[in-house]
């Protein structure tokens, strides 16, 4: 009995002023279940932004087939004279949480605004006073105080699952009754590059006045009405292919990040 008495005097007196003790078998079984609720957590949110991904992708390679339609045929209506009247429209979402998706076209649209040597529209002068248009809430929060002035026209709750046909049309029309002029569009989005990077791009469309100055529609007789439906289909179809591509690294962006969404939501 003595003897274990001085041995605990003799091993409290051994450790140091202010040393943290030891953890419990308790707060390692805590610590463990812990773990194990954020793996369980991290699987199941890939496992989700996974076919979320794929289904994404899917949408997207079914959507650019309509972006190379509209490419075949502006391919072959080239103008004499360039546009000078451009109208910006900025793809994004209402959601957060995918990295820096929303900064990408926010700061794309800006430098070509500037004409920055980093624009997306490379050798063309921009006028500063071009009009813009954003779909997605969170582009909009980020342009309102640098370009507020430029701002016509914001869309929200565009294409939150998967963005359709529907969408993209509704939005062209809407673009098309805003009374906004314009010789030609030009979409700033997120380029879908591979499954884990992306990068913003641009796509100019021309407007109806373009079409009708260029040399291969004047060849033919065209009743204004048909080169009116067919500029606005050409801009539905050039929404819509922006559209399904931004989805598609939207959800790339939120699959790399499903790790640090796990901790973020275990934490809170």
């Amino acid at each position: 009995m003595f003897a274990r008495q001085t041995l605990a005097r003799a091993s409290q007196a051994a450790a140091p002023c202010g040393a943290r003790n030891m953890a419990t078998l308790r707060e390692i079984e805590l610590r463990l279940k812990s773990v194990r609720n954020i793996q369980k957590i991290t699987q199941s949110m890939k496992v989700v932004a996974s076919t979320k991904l794929a289904k994404a992708q899917r949408a997207m390679h079914a959507g650019k087939q309509y972006g190379i339609a509209n490419a075949e045929v502006f391919a072959h209506s080239s103008s004499d004279s360039p546009a000078t009247n451009r109208l910006f429209i900025v793809i994004s979402s209402d959601k957060g949480l995918c990295g820096g998706i929303h900064s990408a076209v926010s700061k794309a649209t800006r430098r070509a605004l500037s004409n920055d040597v980093d624009s997306p529209l490379p050798g063309q002068q921009i006028d500063s006073e071009s009009p813009v248009m954003i779909i997605g809430d969170k582009s909009k929060g980020q342009l309102m105080r640098p370009i507020g002035q430029n701002l016509r026209l914001t869309f929200n709750q565009i294409g939150r699952d998967i963005p359709s046909f529907a969408d993209a049309a509704g939005v062209a029309d809407l673009i098309v009754r805003s009374g906004v002029k314009y010789d030609s569009v030009v979409l700033v989005y997120n380029k879908f590059v591979s499954a884990i990077s992306y990068e913003p791009a641009a796509m100019e469309i021309k407007g109806e006045q373009a079409l009708k100055d260029s040399n291969a529609f004047k060849a033919y007789e065209n009743e204004d009405d048909a080169t009116k439906d067919l500029a606005e289909f050409s801009l539905a179809n050039a929404i819509f292919a922006a559209l399904t591509e931004s989805h598609a690294c939207e959800q790339s962006s939120r699959y790399v990040f499903s790790p640090i969404l796990a901790l973020v939501i275990f934490s809170s």
